[in-house]
């Protein structure tokens, strides 16, 4: 009976299985078993072509290293976890801040306050607003300048946009040819910090939720 053999056949969820995540308990039990069996197979090894040690020791030397594996991957799956919290608590400061992200716009009738930027080379930039199948609603001049800009949801009538999501970009112009869009930056309130599937993620007043490493910008919204 070779017990490599035996560890690589064993079927998933029995006893000498090292394949789940059973911890330490698991691998004691398992590291009983593999002993015994491999006492009843030197018991039982035929006289006349006997295993070779060397054979044992290999044997134990494979047990050995998926033994280590497991408490590795065990070890790894311990880290990921702690981090993910230990990000978590420290984004917490961040809850009632207010965030700067590049994400739609979810308009509920009121002005949105956004983050404008054009291209430096252009001599004229539009604000271009798309609704969520990708159509072009509305179209406005705004300042090369940039910076804070307070949308105010209307279509190029001035009538206001039905409430949903929109994509809102900054097209830049040169001698009348376009040069480039860039997305408006949102701002928005962090009302909760959570870890979705050990990614730190955030979520907005809006009921957005953002990867934590796509905030541009953080502030104090009382100042």
């Amino acid at each position: 009976m070779d017990i490599g053999s035996t560890i690589q056949n064993t079927a998933p969820g029995s006893q000498l299985s090292l394949t789940g995540g059973s911890g330490n308990s698991a691998i004691s039990s398992d590291f009983e078993t593999f002993i015994n069996m491999l006492t009843v197979q030197m018991e039982n090894q035929d006289p006349l072509n006997p295993v070779e040690a060397s054979d044992f020791a290999v044997q134990l030397a494979t047990f050995s290293t998926v033994e280590q594996q497991v408490l590795t991957n065990n070890l790894l799956t311990s880290l990921g976890a702690q981090i993910g919290a230990l990000s978590v608590s420290q984004l917490s400061g961040w809850i009632g801040m207010e965030a700067r992200v590049q994400m739609p716009v979810e308009f509920d009738g009121a002005p949105v306050t956004l983050s404008l930027r054009a291209n430096s080379l252009a001599d004229s930039a539009e604000l271009v607003v798309q609704d969520s199948q990708g159509t072009e609603v509305a179209r406005q001049s705004v300042p090369l300048a940039g910076g804070e800009y307070e949308w105010a949801g209307t279509d190029d009538s001035g009538d206001p946009l039905p409430e949903g999501s929109y994509q809102v970009s900054v097209e830049s112009f040169s001698n009348g040819e376009s040069i480039g869009s860039l997305p408006a930056e949102v701002h928005a309130i962090i009302v909760e910090a959570r870890n979705d599937n050990g990614v730190p993620t955030l979520l907005m007043n809006s009921g957005q939720t953002v990867v934590a490493s796509d905030i541009l910008g953080l502030s104090d919204p009382e100042t």
